[in-house]
């Protein structure tokens, strides 16, 4: 879209004044931290006082997102197309039917265009009803040069490495890879499980740090491009999601991360992460026991590794640079732009 221009509404700023995306400082209300409902649970203050002139499109994430319904309502009181972001795979989704997450999910099935980073998403808006000619599937890209092999990012590998890059949380199963990596030292003592990420549990894991002598180490919160020495220098990245009442697993962007690092990944199978994760990586049951042995295959063959790594490279390349996906992003807006402006009430719901 040549001349495109973006700008960001809300706080704080996340994108740097040169990144070329302006920004509007706007007060955002967020009264609750739990995951899920930490991104959902929050609105815009004064977002009346944003002159609609200079734009063509909205955007915000998650149909049940109070700020999600907040911009149906923009855009059906000054005439502008909206667009939704839906990672959502569970058409049953609980927060569907609870106020006031209903009330924004009813407004955002009046939206102009259904942006999926999943098939499964895709599935979930047919399943409410949502116009199948407005919903796209332009999978999530990775910047491949961050991300890349131990050899072309000029890193020596550790060596039994295994990484753990995720919200250090139940829901990612960090309790479960810390069991399953006791397992893994009984035969391979001298592997190493290196964590990076933030949550609460983080004291388990320095518990664990403690108690193994080192043989578990807490990374920390750490910046995309120290991630990307820590996947590559790895020889198998896992995770352990497990679903909760209100979450399921849907892709996994540090999976992709992983992959672009060229190493290979055990995970337990988990929502709709088997459209990230395809063999001849590993997804198994949620038990010490599978994991360990997942991790074990890996670290103990050279060939199996090897394979897995350089067809997770090649998949990246192939289905996930971040210019061809920014390009099928492109066609999506332009196909719905070809389409009427949706109909709807005052408040932003499809007539």
């Amino acid at each position: 879209m040549p001349g495109a221009m973006v700008t960001e509404v809300g706080s704080p700023r996340t994108h740097p004044p040169d990144s070329g995306i302006e920004w509007i400082g706007l007060p955002f209300r967020r009264p609750v931290s739990r995951f899920v409902e930490a991104g959902a649970f929050g609105w815009l203050r004064d977002l009346s006082t944003v002159d609609p002139r200079p734009f063509q499109w909205v955007a915000s994430l998650e149909l049940c997102a109070l700020v999600t319904g907040q911009m149906s309502a923009y855009a059906a009181r000054h005439g502008i197309r909206q667009v939704v972001l839906t990672w959502e795979n569970m058409p049953d989704q609980p927060l569907y039917r609870i106020p006031p997450y209903a009330q924004a999910t009813q407004r955002a099935l009046g939206a102009d265009l259904m942006l999926c980073p999943i098939e499964a998403a895709r599935d979930h808006l047919l399943a409410l009803g949502y116009p199948e000619e407005r919903i796209h599937v332009v999978a999530p890209g990775v910047d491949h040069h961050r991300f890349r092999p131990a050899e072309e990012l000029g890193v020596k590998k550790a060596g039994g490495q295994i990484a753990f890059v995720s919200p250090v949380a139940a829901n990612k199963g960090v309790d479960r890879v810390l069991e399953a990596f006791e397992l893994v030292r009984r035969s391979e003592p001298d592997a190493r499980l290196v964590i990076a990420g933030g949550g609460p549990l983080v004291g388990l894991v320095r518990e664990a740090e403690r108690r193994t002598g080192g043989a578990v180490r807490y990374l920390g919160r750490r910046t995309p491009a120290e991630i990307g020495a820590v996947l590559a220098t790895s020889d198998v990245f896992v995770t352990a999601p497990r679903a909760t009442w209100k979450w399921n697993e849907q892709f996994g962007l540090a999976y992709l991360e992983a992959m672009s690092a060229g190493i290979p990944i055990v995970t337990t199978v988990c929502g709709t992460n088997h459209e990230a994760v395809r063999p001849p990586n590993l997804r198994v049951q949620d038990t010490p026991e599978a994991l360990a042995e997942a991790l074990l295959h890996f670290l103990r063959d050279d060939g199996a590794r090897a394979d897995a790594g350089a067809a997770n490279r090649q998949r990246v390349l192939d289905r996930h640079d971040l210019s061809t996906q920014a390009a099928a992003m492109v066609a999506a807006f332009e196909a719905v732009e070809s389409l009427p402006l949706r109909a709807r009430r005052p408040g932003g719901r499809a007539r």
